[in-house]
């Protein structure tokens, strides 16, 4: 297998396309990046900027320069020794416009298409009006007044031969069996013989040829005649007439889809979606035909020495992630020799392993990201600050307060059909056992939600319908939670979808007494009495179940609470829990082991296409948390300053129920904009990705930056879903805030609040960039594959999406890469040059020693004296060759006042040293990222007032300054 050093990770799009980056090919060189990380490639939906909405698994996309730039790319790179690694998105297509092939011909087929079980679409659905139909939650606003409205129209395609029902941008197939009905309508002998083509057509496969025949004889006769046929037909069926209208619903009802108000999405979806997101469908990756046509390019051009590896998108979205990443990683064995690179996606909660029996090199990062970032916030901080939010908002200081009631707001009003989808799949595991024959579906229902809400991580993986040690961890935290809200008359029905759902099951016995046992109780068989199909559909429940946990801890905790809870920002990150504020240095260590020891090639990330904020803004905004007080302080006095600029909204009507019973005292509040919540977290926003090199008096500049945060403040009240939502905006509030954020940094607050905000920023900014150089060096040095997103070589201040998408200048980058040390720049890092001093040389010793980062032991080491706690230092080991990495942490308090430069002088050190490995006593050793050549003294020491002179990190080796 072909490892990567490091990876750098571009977002395609229209924009910025394959020959855009071939351009800076010897810029990523030069930096020392060893494969491109490239988002999907495959053909998206038109201006997609992400590239997520794949609508064409079998081409190269069209906007990013399609397959012969994508290979002109690949081998510039390869020309420059550099490898490509592609996203593949196995989990959903998007269904939003016209372009999606398969989808159009299940619209069109229903359940006779080729593509009908490419997408988990249930065509038994209990509404009798979507039986072996597919909704489609597309409308405006109710059906009935867009069709009267006229907004629904039949059309006819003369360059297809098809007819189709056009509504705005959209385009919906019409079932060739109802082309007679259409052509008759007219009542032209002309059309009605063109009609005997489709009379007994049905939509059978054996069928659809026949309807093909009669399509292109359709489209020869328009060829030949024009249109004034069939435009005679289509007027028999005009919206604009009550007989013509009801004829045109008549022939809608007929079709193999409802059109449908985009309200009914939540409620009435009858197929698997993304998340809550009805443009994207889930797809049946678990199907053997599914996974060839899904992966049919990517396995190419990997056969074809294109792509050397895969990141695999939301692999918990799958009905089976082991048995997925099995016969991917076999087929990709098949292709080619050696064993390529793979990364999954997946959140992991602390302490949950990714699983051993998946054949990947690791996951994409959160859980690194997690780590560095915990590692990064003084825990003393916790306490005041959530003690200061819950004062100043009202709201729980406990973020675990919030993600329950965040779930259980998901749950029931975004993913409400999803949750009936799972309890129909139990209550049907229960309607053929005769011991629970009798457990309603709404008990059921009502149990299991409980059991989604509580649930801690992602999903559980059971093998052979029975789940693990590791999934009864999990579950059985969930189960117990959930046994303690619900009715006592509930728990039966709890403990038997705890069995259903791969825990122990007792057989049935004929008198139907058997009493259930707790899915506490070890994992066994599949043994009783059950009819032969139970296990299939455990299996199937077991599946729906993990699709609903995903997507509400997605759901309720990144795109919800996290925009509730504001205790500090810097935690409320994807992939973090923000109600775990700190790791120590010890924890840190620990992970680091742990991930040598189980995934030596994970990906290490600090920023990705979803991060909420730049790496460098959340480095910034951890300094609050060694000056609680001092942060507190500051928040009362802008709060007070600020207060004449509030909009009033008009009273508490706006103030959503689900406000914990902690928000009631500030409830008197909540009648103006933004409210103190939003108000809060927007001083934090402002503080963190406030520009370093931005004066308050900077008319433009500050107007710029108002109109990004603009965006991401409208972004994060909708997703907070308290005030206002994606669903039903509340503009007038919105608006309201707008307001407010223009008004306290409008050019009149210059000698006000905007001097107050600069002057506080200029405070923490030393600490802030110290933090994000123990940050950069930490992922450069530590087990795993470091990988750097787009434009973070220099300082990224940036905000959720798309403000974290923006162009990035990779010229100017390329220009500022020097020959000399990134200690030189350190006089002028407010540029962000000795960042991307510090990048390049890192990934140079990764070059030049590539065992050393690659297969080195991982080595802490332990630091003794005054200031021991505001350091963090370990080796990595190969063979007879060392690297030292230390770096400065907590540094706010070690600063001196007004300290214009992030370097703790030496004398703050003292006797604060690091107690070297043997092997290194005595030893001269140089610096990898200044001219430094500190010595450990013979009892083995290294002294921080002497490695620490030029920077606030090191990279010791026994080898001198590499060339670059």
């Amino acid at each position: 297998m072909t490892v990567p050093r490091s990876t750098l990770r571009l977002q395609f799009h229209r924009d910025f396309t394959f020959d855009d980056a071939l351009a800076h090919v010897e810029y990523f060189a030069a930096l020392g990046i060893s494969h491109l990380y490239a988002s999907p490639v495959t053909t998206a939906g038109p201006g997609s900027t992400h590239g997520y909405d794949t609508i064409d698994y079998t081409q190269v996309n069209a906007e990013l320069g399609g397959e012969a730039a994508l290979r002109r790319l690949a081998d510039k790179l390869h020309a420059h020794g550099m490898g490509l690694i592609v996203d593949v998105v196995p989990n959903h297509m998007g269904v939003g416009g016209s372009g999606n092939a398969w989808w159009q011909d299940i619209l069109e087929w229903g359940r006779h298409s080729a593509y009908a079980r490419h997408f988990d679409v249930d065509w038994h659905s209990p509404d009798p009006a979507l039986r072996g139909k597919v909704l489609l939650p597309c409308l405006g606003t109710a059906y009935g007044d867009e069709l009267a409205a006229g907004q629904i129209v039949l059309r006819f395609a003369a360059d297809t031969g098809r007819f189709y029902v056009a509504y705005h941008d959209h385009v919906f197939p019409v079932c060739p069996i109802e082309y007679a009905s259409i052509l008759k309508a007219a009542d032209r002998a002309d059309l009605a013989a063109l009609a005997e083509r489709f009379n007994g057509v049905t939509t059978q496969p054996a069928d659809q040829p026949r309807a093909a025949e009669g399509i292109e004889a359709l489209r020869t006769y328009v060829a030949q005649n024009g249109l004034a046929g069939i435009e005679a037909a289509l007027e028999t069926f005009d919206a604009n007439a009550p007989v013509t209208r009801e004829r045109l619903h008549r022939l809608l009802e007929r079709q193999h889809y409802r059109l449908a108000w985009w309200r009914t999405a939540a409620d009435e979806v009858n197929w698997r979606r993304f998340f809550d997101i009805s443009t994207l469908a889930g797809v049946r990756v678990e199907r053997p035909e599914v996974f060839d046509a899904v992966h049919a390019l990517i396995f190419r051009l990997y056969a074809e020495g294109i792509v050397d590896g895969v990141r695999i998108d939301h692999v918990d979205g799958l009905a089976e992630p082991r048995e997925y990443c099995q016969r991917l990683r076999q087929r990709l064995n098949e292709l080619r020799e050696g064993n390529p690179y793979c990364v999954v996606e997946k959140i992991l909660a602390r302490g949950e392993p990714l699983r051993d029996d998946w054949p990947v090199d690791g996951t994409t990062g959160y859980d690194f990201m997690n780590d560095v970032g915990a590692l990064l916030h003084d825990p003393r901080g916790a306490e005041p600050l959530a003690a200061t939010w819950a004062e100043l908002t009202g709201r729980s200081p406990s973020f675990a307060d919030e993600a329950l009631i965040a779930r259980r707001k998901i749950l029931t009003e975004n993913l409400a059909t999803e949750l009936d989808r799972a309890a129909r799949a139990l209550h049907r595991i229960a309607r053929d056992q005769l011991s629970t024959r009798d457990y309603a579906f709404t008990a059921i229902r009502r149990a299991l939600a409980e059991l989604v809400v509580h649930f801690p991580v992602y999903r559980i993986y059971p093998q052979n319908s029975v789940r693990s040690e590791v999934d009864n961890r999990y579950f059985n935290q969930a189960f117990d939670a959930a046994k303690r809200v619900l009715p006592r008359g509930d728990h039966g029905v709890l403990e038997r979808i705890g069995e259903w759902l791969g825990g122990a099951q007792q057989a049935d016995d004929a008198t139907n007494n058997t009493a259930a046992r707790s899915p506490s109780a070890q994992p066994g068989g599949n043994g009783g009495n059950a009819p032969s199909h139970s296990g299939s559909s455990r299996r199937t429940a077991q599946t729906v179940f993990s699709q609903l946990t995903a997507p509400v801890a997605a759901k309720g905790i990144e795109d919800t609470a996290c925009y509730r809870y504001g205790r500090l920002l810097s935690r409320n990150e994807v992939g973090a829990d923000p109600g775990e504020f700190a790791l120590t240095v010890e924890q840190f260590h620990a992970a680091n082991r742990e991930r040598a020891l189980r995934f030596p090639h994970a990906m290490l990330a600090t920023a990705t296409h979803d991060h909420k904020r730049g790496e460098d803004m959340r480095a910034r905004l951890a300094v609050l948390s060694e000056i609680p007080q001092e942060w507190g302080a500051t928040l009362r006095g802008w709060s007070t300053l600020n207060a004449p600029q509030r909009r009033e909204t008009g009273g508490h009507d706006r103030v959503l129920r689900d406000t914990p019973d902690t928000a009631e005292a500030a409830a008197g509040a909540q009648h103006w904009a933004p409210g103190p919540d939003a108000e809060a977290m927007l001083y934090q926003t402002l503080v963190g990705c406030w520009p370093i090199d931005l004066a308050p008096d900077d008319e433009a500049g500050v107007k710029a930056l108002a109109e990004r945060v603009a965006r991401w403040q409208l972004k994060a009240l909708r997703e907070a879903k308290l005030r206002t939502n994606w669903l039903a905006p509340d503009e007038t509030y919105e608006n309201a805030c707008r307001d407010f954020l223009f008004d306290v940094l409008a050019p009149q607050r210059r000698d006000g609040f905007l001097r107050e905000l600069h002057a506080f920023v200029e405070r923490i900014s030393a600490a802030g960039a110290i933090n994000s150089l123990q940050q950069t060096v930490l992922r450069l040095a530590s087990p795993g594959v470091p990988d750097l997103y787009q434009g973070t070589e220099l300082w990224d201040f940036s905000l959720v999406d798309p403000d974290n998408r923006r162009p990035v200048d990779f010229a100017q980058r390329h220009a500022w890469l020097v020959a000399t040390p990134p200690s030189e720049q350190l006089a002028n890092w407010r540029d962000g040059r000795v960042k991307l001093g510090v990048v390049q040389r890192m990934l140079a010793l990764r070059t030049h020693l590539p065992a050393l980062p690659d297969q080195g032991v991982y080595m802490p080491l332990r630091v003794r004296g005054s200031q021991a706690a505001h350091v963090i230092a370990f080796a990595r080991r190969y063979g007879n060759a060392y690297g030292v990495v230390i770096a400065t942490r907590l540094a706010a308090t070690l600063l001196d006042p007004g300290a214009d430069t992030p370097l703790v002088t030496p004398e703050r050190w003292g006797d604060t040293a690091i107690e070297m490995p043997e092997a290194l006593a005595a030893r001269a050793l140089f610096d990898w990222l200044s001219p430094g050549a500190p010595r450990v003294d013979e009892s083995g020491l290294l002294y921080l007032r002497d490695a620490l002179t030029a920077l606030p990190v090191a990279m010791l080796v026994e080898e001198g300054v590499p060339p670059v």
